[in-house]
């Protein structure tokens, strides 16, 4: 029974980066860093300029090797046995200037093993469902920025790889193509593909990830669902929406101060209280409540906490 579990967890698991260490010079870049990520997920990869983010991506597609540590990439050793099966997104774009781009993205397929006419095909579609059907023809050259970005991600999910690695995605996109490219990505991850996505747009991380890893100094600070760290980061308040809600804080002995504010009204619970605690007195009420939930920091108030040192980041580390 043991050994069918964890096969299946193997199976589950598209990259498993165990204890890896990097270091250029006298600097160690990546410490003792370790994270999976699943089939079917989406990992957010976090952390400030110089974290080692985008050395880690490198070690992951074998563009750069571990000095110590060990990283499986779809069941077996990074390397080009696995290269047709991972999609990757550098932060630096680059499409050949002038080669239109339907033919670069024809090339790219094929590369990756796709049969000419297959990849032709897939090409147009995809460039299509991005809005640059009219754009075929076009050189790199003569795109605009965001028609290139769009075309780059094409093609990285032309041969619709097991493994996705993305880096900065919507950087420099106006909302309306940021929005059609998250909805390229979440299509990618809901038919199986792992996603690793690096951001620095922290609202992003939060609405797209199904788990985030931050990242600082090479080491790892956070990593798990972003309910959980949220969680983690609450400040023992909870936020409640609802008619005839008494906002007399000696009224309950859960609370020690309530902060009415836009419609909601806000409780911060004594130490030792827990949000149940203040539901039961609730309900004991003629309060007609319509919503009750902890009121967790937004993600990028948790990164800002975090790299500076919060101890809470140690229980979802």
């Amino acid at each position: 029974m043991t050994s069918t579990v964890a096969t299946s967890a193997a199976v589950d698991q598209a990259v498993v980066v165990d204890d890896i260490w990097k270091r250029f010079g006298r600097v160690d870049v990546v410490q003792g860093l370790s994270f999976e990520v699943r089939r079917g997920e989406l990992l957010g990869f976090l952390g400030p300029n110089g974290a080692g983010k985008t050395t880690t991506m490198r070690m992951i597609l074998d563009i750069i090797r571990p000095d110590r540590g060990r990283i499986s990439v779809l069941g077996g050793e990074p390397g080009v046995a696995r290269q047709s099966r991972i999609g990757y997104l550098p932060e630096d774009r680059g499409l050949y200037r002038d080669v239109p781009v339907v033919d670069t993205l024809t090339y790219f397929g094929a590369l990756r093993g796709m049969r000419l006419s297959e990849s032709r095909a897939r090409a147009t579609e995809l460039l299509e469902q991005v809005g640059l059907g009219d754009s075929l023809r076009k050189k790199a050259a003569e795109l605009s920025r965001g028609m290139h970005q769009k075309a780059q991600l094409m093609a990285t999910v032309m041969n619709e790889p097991d493994l996705l690695i993305v880096d900065e995605p919507f950087q420099g996109l106006d909302p309306v193509n940021a929005e059609l490219l998250k909805g390229v990505l979440l299509s990618q991850r809901e038919r199986g593909a792992a996603v690793v996505m690096s951001t620095h747009d922290m609202g992003d991380a939060q609405t797209l990830c199904d788990r985030i890893l931050l990242i600082d100094g090479g080491r790892r600070v956070l990593y798990g669902t972003v309910p959980d760290i949220r969680r983690a980061f609450s400040d023992g308040a909870v936020e409640v929406i609802g008619q005839g809600v008494p906002t007399d804080a000696t009224l309950y002995r859960s609370v020690s101060h309530i902060s009415p504010m836009d419609g909601r009204i806000r409780f911060l619970l004594r130490d030792g209280a827990t949000a149940q605690d203040l539901f039961r007195e609730l309900a004991a009420t003629d309060a007609i409540v319509e919503r009750f939930s902890l009121d967790a920091p937004d993600l990028s108030e948790v990164f800002l906490r975090a790299v500076a040192g919060d101890p809470r980041a140690a229980a979802v580390a």
